[in-house]
């Protein structure tokens, strides 16, 4: 796992979030272990809490959303307008796919500089790529 600077906000894609909450999950341990130790922010958008809670059991989103509301994830708020870079990106990147909540973390990005990101989608995420190339680094990925 990379180690994110102290008090570095991270964006969080769905599925680190899925794998933390069920425990049954292959990367569960790995995730457990990610949120326990992250010190700074974690964000994500409206997308990811959506596929979250579709995700997991019926049972478990409502306590995901509590620990929202009580400040375990700070949801980024995405405007309309952020539809028109969200859109073409889903285009561009259709062949790793690129969904709604994968794209709306890149918008978040390109809108704050966070570059750091939680994600289990290696593949997708290594190939996405900001308006002026700059990658998203992978909190998850194993440091080299």
């Amino acid at each position: 796992m990379t180690a994110a600077l102290p008090g570095q906000p991270t964006l969080v894609d769905t599925g680190p979030l899925v794998a933390w909450l069920d425990r049954s999950d292959q990367d569960h341990l790995l995730c457990a272990r990610y949120f326990a130790s992250a010190t700074g922010p974690l964000i994500s958008t409206w997308p990811v809490a959506t596929e979250v809670c579709h995700l997991v059991p019926a049972q478990v989103a409502p306590r995901f959303l509590e620990w929202i509301q009580l400040g375990g994830l700070q949801l980024a708020e995405i405007p309309t307008a952020a539809l028109l870079s969200i859109a073409p990106w889903m285009k561009q990147y259709e062949d790793l796919p690129l969904d709604l909540a994968g794209a709306s973390l890149l918008w978040v990005a390109q809108q704050t500089g966070i570059r750091a990101i939680a994600t289990l989608d290696r593949r997708d995420f290594a190939g996405y790529h900001l308006p002026g190339g700059d990658p998203l680094i992978n909190v998850l990925e194993p440091q080299l």
